[in-house]
């Protein structure tokens, strides 16, 4: 969903949608969490008490009036206290997400909140996260105790024993908001066990405002081939999110269109709400007019001009490879024969380097070594064509996923030198 299209979108029809989303992704479970919006008049739309979140419908969806009257077949949440509370606090709120998301409800049974310097775009959308004392569900001291914390300007507040309560200037932000810090909270809890975490420095945190927006062009009319480019990209985008892959806030897809052209995702775009003509294609390093390309573009031009067997490129930052860039663990690709064939070594390229050298970035990811985890920045992965470069990262995630489950069973076995060297010599097309 994008502003454009939620501009239209009725309140019932939003938080049922935005439900539908947070359920299908195992954030809250049937009877957990709430969802509401506030009108300008001071009308709020919120979920009702005791209804399926599973099956939500959007006559479901009841109507607070200023007057504290209703409108709908059920009772409002029972927690609807505290998002009227949280309204109330901080006049630019108009969406408000609660929900119990396991690795949020981790932290906030041990009264932590995640530190969102771990990832410069955690940073970006959420900002720091607070932390609110326990207070009973749908008491006016639980509404006090969330408000309070939100009146000291967070967005994002973990609850003590009770997930977490997020607000944004939407609906869909606030679910931007709460998706990008449930990935966050993941992310930490995989990494500690792979060691030591590292977060971002002020500085650090600043290069990605230092990168600078392409020149515009004006495109001609797209040929039949960019046509079924940016159809492919749009389906395998959507599966990325699907798959957990991408977050809508993270994430980037491109193709090779030509020489000297590649189409890419847009920035800022919800990830499953993509459609073939909000793609922006890159021509000679100018980007087409009136749309912004993933600040990740220039890093694309530099592999595509260095490396012309590169088809396709993605940056992806799905939680367990994740969880390798945050770490100084290396991610050993040698576990099955599958893996190291399609990652072979995975490289690791210093944080910043994205944002001020693509160039070096080219230098260090290339056909022959595929994969590369971009330090506190997910991973950036180059392959022949859309499919290839897709498969590489379903099969890096599988690969740390099992690679961070190992460490509770023991030590790792990884494939030995001879194992390897048969594995080179037999698919020797394959690597080269």
């Amino acid at each position: 969903m994008t502003a454009g299209t939620e501009k239209y979108l009725h309140p019932r029809d939003e938080i049922m949608r935005t439900m539908e989303r947070i359920y299908r992704y195992r954030m809250t479970t049937t009877s957990g969490g709430n969802l509401s919006i506030r009108e300008p008049d001071g009308t709020v739309w919120v979920t009702p008490a005791r209804v399926d979140k599973g099956g939500l419908r959007r006559e479901d969806i009841i109507r607070v009036r200023p007057d504290g009257t209703t409108e709908g077949p059920h009772p409002p949440s029972s927690e609807l206290p505290f998002h009227q509370m949280i309204y109330a606090a901080r006049d630019g709120i108009r969406g408000v997400v609660h929900a119990h998301a396991v690795a949020l409800v981790a932290f906030s049974i041990t009264r932590r909140a995640p530190d969102t310097r771990l990832f410069h775009q955690s940073r970006h959308v959420c900002g720091p996260v607070g932390f609110a004392p326990y207070a009973l569900p749908g008491s006016d001291d639980l509404g006090r105790s969330i408000a309070d914390t939100f009146a000291q300007k967070f967005d994002c507040v973990v609850l003590e024993n009770h997930g977490a309560a997020i607000g944004g200037e939407s609906l869909q932000a606030a679910f931007q908001k709460f998706e990008t810090l449930e990935f966050t909270a993941k992310t930490l809890l995989k990494a500690r066990l792979l060691g030591e975490v590292r977060y971002l420095s002020d500085e650090e945190l600043e290069l990605r405002n230092r990168v600078p927006p392409l020149e515009e062009f004006d495109a001609d009319a797209p040929s039949s081939e960019e046509k079924e480019l940016r159809r492919q990209l749009v389906e395998f985008t959507r599966r990325g999110y699907r798959q957990r892959l991408f977050i809508s806030t993270g994430g980037s897809l491109s193709a090779r269109l030509d020489g000297d052209s590649f189409i890419i995702t847009p920035s800022r775009f919800d990830r499953p709400a993509l459609s073939p003509e909000d793609l922006v294609l890159v021509r000679s390093g100018r980007r087409e007019r009136g749309k912004t390309p993933s600040r990740a573009a220039r890093n694309h031009q530099a592999i595509y001009e260095r490396h012309p067997r590169a088809g396709s490129v993605v940056n992806a930052s799905p939680v367990n490879a994740t969880a390798f860039s945050v770490t100084p663990a290396a991610l050993d690709s040698r576990t099955i024969p599958e893996a190291y064939l399609l990652l072979r070594d995975v490289a690791r390229v210093p944080y910043g380097v994205q944002f001020e050298d693509p160039e070096e970035l080219a230098r260090r990811v290339t056909p022959s070594a595929p994969v590369a985890l971009l330090e506190n920045d997910g991973v950036v992965v180059l392959g022949a064509g859309v499919l290839e470069a897709f498969d590489r990262l379903e099969v890096l995630e599988s690969t740390a996923e099992a690679l961070v489950n190992s460490r509770l069973l023991g030590e790792v076995a990884p494939m030995s030198d001879e194992v390897i060297d048969d594995l080179k010599r037999a698919f020797a097309a394959m690597l080269s």
